[in-house]
């Protein structure tokens, strides 16, 4: 649809505006400058001739400068600097005209000289201003009536002067409801004293306490404090500010970072943001080329990993997508949250297991995917140590059916979710992750050296660490056992893992694929994501009681249970025989390639399926260790 298609009333009744605004700008300016006498009485027929052809080209030129367009309860900064080119364009239209066609033909001398204009690009900008910032400044102060007289709480604003600004916006816009700002506290010197849309600055967020009381005193008590992105920053010690807050009564929000269109609005504080860690610029541009109008699988769709990467390419505009589920209520759950979202995708969910090969190959073939997305896998360490068959089957026989089936449906590229456990591994968990990227990887140099088409399939496999609040990791564990009254279990004090948000690991899983389709890409197919510091069990579980208002030691004990089989202490992102590949893209890595050929990794998975029919524990455990010698487990 175009610009001009799209016109409503209202933006003719704008235009029409515009057009008295002009007119009106023009005839002032004359009669102003001529002072209403007889000057102006001889120019006035001329004048009159030329205005309505001026006034059609003002309307024009307001268009093109979306003054006409533009709403004018958002009218901004952005629009008045419009405003401004609108009347130097309409100024110099005049100018043109005096100087070059009438001066010379028609009177002999200037019609309008150089006064005239300059009166006229002030009173221009006037009348084209008058009427929009007053209608701003109305709707502006019944938002803020509205918010002040509809029970919304006194709210203390904490973070940068910027971030508080966001915030400020989407009340006054009304997408923030419920909360009146009072005043904000900002870590930054350069904000003390100032004033953000009216909202002072009462001091630095060390202050919180004195301004509560402050206020409270005056008989204006503060109800809800409001941390804003900065205000996570690890040198601001957010779970200070966290503890402080709570421990005067009060109910504490956040303000997410936006990210493309999104509206602002306030969650609760979650684990996740005192995480302190900084997360990864992620190209959103990037990743809607990869998707948009695509047909896209995922497999294993309902859990953590694997619904928040169907979110996410249904956000970034999948004309298609097929959610590949064993779960029967899994599948229900995340068909229905999409469904919900009202995205332009044509949500399909399927129950399969990806072990049977002949379900997987048929669902694909029969969709027809651009891309597929593997995450289907079993994943629990000590499960697997115990039942490490049931390992084998899923992580390695089904990323087998799932590739081969992806390859079989022609789709351009299948990227298999992995783990930093697959690095050297000491557990099933990561050894049948290793195995089957290996087998990713044969499989991917094969089609390499089959065709050396940019266009050729891509089969990558990305590693990362834990993921916080995914189903299984110590998130959810740790808030069961607070909210039981404790004790927290920890397998040991020295204890380290990486993690980021589900959130980012998608959104870098999604860029390692743009990358491995891109022509210039390195002949890489195992990505992995910058993790960056590891963090300490046994800290995670200390900050968790303390954001649930308790004291860890004395409200809530930590107790140490001591490592399960398969965990080792602290997880590696590279492997020794595999280093590290920069790619030019932030928050990834790539692997250098390392993998045996497929002739090799086929023959070891033909014997891995007859030992498994055979319960044959002695074979199973020699092709293990031949494939991956590193491997350290006792489990087979």
């Amino acid at each position: 649809m175009t610009r001009l298609s799209s016109l409503t009333s209202r933006n003719a009744l704008i235009a029409l505006h515009d057009a008295l605004a002009t007119a009106l700008a023009l005839l002032v300016s004359f009669y102003v400058r001529f002072e209403g006498g007889q000057y102006f009485y001889d120019r006035l027929p001329l004048l009159l001739q030329i205005l309505p052809y001026f006034i059609a080209f003002s309307v024009v030129v307001c268009y093109v400068f979306n003054l006409t367009t533009t709403k004018w309860r958002f009218i901004s900064l952005p629009d008045a600097l419009n405003i401004m080119r609108a009347a130097t364009v309409l100024m110099l239209a005049l100018l043109v005209l005096d100087y070059i066609f009438l001066a010379p033909n028609v009177r002999g001398t200037f019609f309008a000289g150089k006064i005239t204009l300059i009166l006229y690009w002030f009173l221009e900008i006037s009348f084209l201003s008058a009427l929009r910032f007053s209608y701003r400044y109305f709707r502006y102060t019944r938002v803020r009536h509205h918010a002040r007289t509809d029970g919304a709480s006194p709210a203390l604003l904490i973070g940068r002067a910027a971030d508080a600004e966001v915030l400020l916006r989407g009340i006054e816009s009304g997408a923030v409801k419920g909360v009146w700002p009072v005043g904000v506290l900002s870590p930054s010197m350069a904000d003390r004293g100032q004033s953000i849309r009216n909202v002072p600055v009462l001091g630095g967020i060390d202050d919180i306490e004195d301004v509560i009381r402050d206020f409270t005193r005056r008989d204006k008590p503060i109800l809800r404090v409001v941390m804003t992105p900065s205000a996570f920053e690890p040198e601001f010690h957010p779970e200070a500010v966290l503890m402080r807050a709570r421990r005067l009564g009060l109910i504490v929000s956040r303000l997410p970072s936006l990210e493309g269109t999104d509206a602002p609005r306030l969650t609760t504080v979650a684990v996740e943001d005192l995480l302190l860690r900084s997360s990864v610029e992620i190209d959103y541009a990037r990743l809607e080329e990869l998707v948009n109008g695509k047909a896209v699988i995922v497999t294993g769709g309902g859990g953590s990993i694997g619904s928040e990467i169907c979110d996410r390419v249904a956000t970034f505009g999948a004309a298609r997508l097929l959610v590949i589920e064993h779960s029967e209520p899994a599948l229900y759950a995340v068909t229905e949250a999409l469904m919900a979202r009202e995205t332009s995708a044509v949500i399909e969910g399927r129950i399969a297991d990806i072990r049977d090969r002949e379900r997987v190959m048929r669902l694909m073939i029969e969709f027809q995917p651009d891309i597929v997305f593997h995450a289907a896998a079993l994943k629990h360490v000590p499960i697997l140590e115990r039942d490490w068959s049931e390992g084998v089957k899923t992580n390695i026989f089904g990323s087998v059916n799932v590739a081969d089936a992806a390859l079989a449906a022609g789709a351009k590229a299948m990227v298999m979710i992995s783990t930093d456990k697959a690095i050297e591994p000491v557990s099933m968990l990561g050894l049948t992750k290793r195995f089957a990227e290996m087998y990713c990887q044969a499989l991917d140099h094969d089609l390499a050296v089959q065709s050396s088409s940019a266009s050729r399939m891509r089969i990558i496999s990305v590693r990362f660490g834990n993921v916080l609040a995914s189903n299984g990791s110590v998130v959810p564990k740790f808030k069961a056992q607070i909210e039981a009254g404790g004790p927290v279990t920890v397998t040991h004090p020295d204890m380290v893992r990486y993690f980021m948000t589900i959130r980012e690991a998608c959104d870098l899983v999604l860029t390692a694929a743009t990358h491995a389709l891109t022509p210039a890409r390195a002949e890489v197919s195992v990505y992995v994501l910058n993790m960056g510091h590891p963090v300490k069990i046994v800290d995670l579980a200390e900050r968790m009681i303390r954001l649930s208002g308790l004291e860890p030691g004395h409200d809530i004990e930590i107790v140490f249970t001591g490592m399960r089989p398969g965990e080792r202490l602290n997880e590696i992102l590279f492997a020794s025989e595999e280093p590290p590949v920069e790619i030019g893209v932030a928050g990834i890595m790539a692997a250098k390639p390392n993998e045996p050929p497929m002739q090799v990794v086929r023959k070891w998975i033909a014997t891995l399926e007859q030992s498994i029919a055979n319960d044959d524990r002695v074979t199973i455990r020699a092709v293990l260790k031949d494939a991956v010698p590193e491997f350290g487990s006792t489990a087979a």
